[in-house]
Protein backbone atom coordinates (compact mmCIF):
# COMPACT_ATOMS: atom_id res chain seq x y z
CA UNK A 1 0.00 0.00 0.00
CA UNK A 2 1.73 3.39 -0.99
CA UNK A 3 0.58 6.03 1.18
CA UNK A 4 0.28 9.80 -0.80
CA UNK A 5 -0.29 12.88 1.51
CA UNK A 6 -2.01 15.93 -0.41
CA UNK A 7 -1.03 19.38 0.91
CA UNK A 8 -3.17 22.23 -0.12
CA UNK A 9 -1.36 25.63 0.33
CA UNK A 10 -4.79 27.59 0.65
CA UNK A 11 -6.32 27.53 4.22
CA UNK A 12 -9.75 29.32 2.64
CA UNK A 13 -12.68 27.13 4.17
CA UNK A 14 -13.84 27.20 0.74
CA UNK A 15 -10.61 26.68 -1.21
CA UNK A 16 -10.92 26.01 -4.85
CA UNK A 17 -7.35 24.21 -4.55
CA UNK A 18 -9.26 21.70 -1.38
CA UNK A 19 -11.74 21.32 -3.75
CA UNK A 20 -9.52 20.58 -6.77
CA UNK A 21 -7.85 18.16 -4.16
CA UNK A 22 -10.80 16.47 -3.27
CA UNK A 23 -11.52 15.63 -7.07
CA UNK A 24 -7.99 13.77 -7.22
CA UNK A 25 -8.03 12.33 -3.94
CA UNK A 26 -10.98 9.62 -5.25
CA UNK A 27 -8.91 9.26 -8.72
CA UNK A 28 -6.37 7.10 -7.26
CA UNK A 29 -6.15 3.51 -8.12
CA UNK A 30 -6.25 0.29 -5.38
CA UNK A 31 -3.30 0.13 -3.80
CA UNK A 32 -2.73 3.44 -3.06
CA UNK A 33 -3.95 5.10 0.43
CA UNK A 34 -4.40 8.81 0.24
CA UNK A 35 -5.78 11.39 2.36
CA UNK A 36 -4.68 15.34 3.53
CA UNK A 37 -1.92 16.36 5.33
CA UNK A 38 -3.05 19.22 7.52
CA UNK A 39 -0.70 22.38 7.68
CA UNK A 40 -3.17 25.13 9.04
CA UNK A 41 -2.22 24.67 12.49
CA UNK A 42 1.73 24.94 12.26
CA UNK A 43 2.65 27.70 14.15
CA UNK A 44 5.44 29.98 11.24
CA UNK A 45 8.70 28.08 11.49
CA UNK A 46 11.65 29.10 14.24
CA UNK A 47 15.01 27.77 14.50
CA UNK A 48 14.23 28.67 18.35
CA UNK A 49 11.78 25.58 17.95
CA UNK A 50 15.16 23.35 17.47
CA UNK A 51 16.16 23.42 21.34
CA UNK A 52 14.97 20.85 23.34
CA UNK A 53 11.73 21.60 24.58
CA UNK A 54 10.52 24.08 22.83
CA UNK A 55 8.91 22.67 20.05
CA UNK A 56 5.58 23.59 19.26
CA UNK A 57 3.22 20.52 19.89
CA UNK A 58 1.80 20.37 16.20
CA UNK A 59 5.33 19.87 14.66
CA UNK A 60 5.84 16.26 15.69
CA UNK A 61 2.48 14.67 14.81
CA UNK A 62 2.83 16.93 10.92
CA UNK A 63 6.42 15.25 10.85
CA UNK A 64 5.31 11.65 11.15
CA UNK A 65 2.60 12.39 8.68
CA UNK A 66 5.03 13.51 5.90
CA UNK A 67 7.65 10.70 6.89
CA UNK A 68 5.09 8.27 6.66
CA UNK A 69 4.16 9.42 2.92
CA UNK A 70 5.45 7.61 0.11
CA UNK A 71 4.50 10.76 -1.93
CA UNK A 72 2.89 13.72 -1.78
CA UNK A 73 0.68 16.15 -4.22
CA UNK A 74 1.09 19.63 -3.85
CA UNK A 75 -1.83 22.27 -4.31
CA UNK A 76 -1.28 25.78 -4.53
CA UNK A 77 -2.67 29.00 -5.41
CA UNK A 78 -0.75 31.88 -6.30
CA UNK A 79 -0.22 34.70 -3.83
CA UNK A 80 1.69 37.87 -4.99
CA UNK A 81 3.26 35.70 -7.59
CA UNK A 82 4.71 32.93 -5.50
CA UNK A 83 3.54 30.50 -2.81
CA UNK A 84 0.96 31.09 0.11
CA UNK A 85 3.31 31.51 2.90
CA UNK A 86 1.30 27.92 4.80
CA UNK A 87 2.72 26.01 2.47
CA UNK A 88 6.13 27.48 2.50
CA UNK A 89 6.15 26.67 6.30
CA UNK A 90 5.08 23.08 5.84
CA UNK A 91 8.46 22.68 3.79
CA UNK A 92 10.47 24.20 6.35
CA UNK A 93 8.83 22.57 9.17
CA UNK A 94 9.61 19.09 7.81
CA UNK A 95 12.91 19.65 6.81
CA UNK A 96 14.31 20.71 10.08
CA UNK A 97 16.24 20.34 12.14
CA UNK A 98 19.03 20.85 9.34
CA UNK A 99 19.80 17.12 8.16
CA UNK A 100 16.83 16.03 9.32
CA UNK A 101 14.41 16.34 6.13
CA UNK A 102 11.49 14.16 6.07
CA UNK A 103 11.40 14.78 2.55
CA UNK A 104 14.22 14.00 0.74
CA UNK A 105 13.63 11.33 -2.36
CA UNK A 106 10.05 11.31 -2.10
CA UNK A 107 7.92 11.66 -5.25
CA UNK A 108 5.87 14.85 -5.64
CA UNK A 109 3.72 16.59 -7.82
CA UNK A 110 2.20 20.20 -8.02
CA UNK A 111 -1.00 21.58 -8.90
CA UNK A 112 -2.13 24.82 -9.13
CA UNK A 113 -4.97 26.42 -9.55
CA UNK A 114 -6.64 30.08 -9.44
CA UNK A 115 -9.59 31.98 -10.57
CA UNK A 116 -7.62 34.01 -12.46
CA UNK A 117 -5.85 33.37 -16.49
CA UNK A 118 -2.66 32.23 -15.48
CA UNK A 119 -3.97 29.12 -13.24
CA UNK A 120 -1.18 30.21 -10.21
CA UNK A 121 1.63 28.94 -12.49
CA UNK A 122 4.01 31.29 -10.61
CA UNK A 123 3.09 29.89 -7.48
CA UNK A 124 3.57 26.18 -8.82
CA UNK A 125 6.69 27.42 -10.42
CA UNK A 126 7.69 28.76 -7.00
CA UNK A 127 6.94 25.49 -5.12
CA UNK A 128 8.83 23.46 -7.10
CA UNK A 129 12.11 25.63 -6.41
CA UNK A 130 11.68 24.34 -3.07
CA UNK A 131 12.19 20.92 -4.32
CA UNK A 132 15.44 21.38 -4.89
CA UNK A 133 17.03 21.64 -1.75
CA UNK A 134 14.52 19.79 0.03
CA UNK A 135 15.31 16.60 -2.35
CA UNK A 136 11.63 15.75 -3.60
CA UNK A 137 11.51 14.52 -7.03
CA UNK A 138 9.10 16.58 -8.90
CA UNK A 139 6.60 15.03 -11.67
CA UNK A 140 7.65 16.90 -14.69
CA UNK A 141 4.80 16.03 -17.00
CA UNK A 142 1.39 17.04 -17.37
CA UNK A 143 1.57 20.26 -15.53
CA UNK A 144 -1.22 21.13 -13.81
CA UNK A 145 -2.11 24.97 -14.19
CA UNK A 146 -6.32 25.69 -13.86
CA UNK A 147 -7.19 29.15 -14.57
CA UNK A 148 -10.66 29.93 -14.52
CA UNK A 149 -11.14 27.31 -11.45
CA UNK A 150 -14.11 28.54 -10.78
CA UNK A 151 -15.91 28.11 -14.05
CA UNK A 152 -14.37 24.11 -14.04
CA UNK A 153 -17.24 23.34 -11.76
CA UNK A 154 -21.41 23.35 -12.33
CA UNK A 155 -23.84 24.45 -10.33
CA UNK A 156 -23.92 21.54 -8.41
CA UNK A 157 -20.40 21.30 -7.30
CA UNK A 158 -19.30 18.71 -9.96
CA UNK A 159 -16.15 19.49 -12.00
CA UNK A 160 -16.89 19.19 -15.04
CA UNK A 161 -15.69 15.92 -17.25
CA UNK A 162 -13.03 17.18 -19.49
CA UNK A 163 -11.36 18.92 -16.60
CA UNK A 164 -11.78 15.36 -14.78
CA UNK A 165 -10.46 13.59 -17.37
CA UNK A 166 -7.40 15.86 -17.62
CA UNK A 167 -6.81 15.52 -13.74
CA UNK A 168 -6.94 11.84 -14.23
CA UNK A 169 -3.77 11.83 -16.63
CA UNK A 170 -2.18 13.92 -14.19
CA UNK A 171 -2.91 11.46 -11.43
CA UNK A 172 -2.21 8.23 -13.35
CA UNK A 173 1.27 9.85 -14.50
CA UNK A 174 1.75 10.64 -11.18
CA UNK A 175 0.90 6.95 -10.12
CA UNK A 176 4.26 5.72 -12.54
CA UNK A 177 6.39 8.62 -10.96
CA UNK A 178 5.72 7.08 -7.56
CA UNK A 179 6.20 3.33 -8.94
CA UNK A 180 9.73 4.31 -9.93
CA UNK A 181 10.58 5.01 -6.25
Amino acid sequence: MKKIGLIVGSLRKESWNRKVAQVVKGMFPEGYDVDFIEIGDLPLYNEDFEAPGMEPASYAPFRKQVEASDGFIFFTPEYNRSVPPAIKNAIDVASRPYGQSKWGGKPAAVASASIGTSGGMEGNMALRQNFIFTDLIPLQQPEVYLAGVANLFDEDGEMVEDTKAFLQKFVDAFVRHVERF
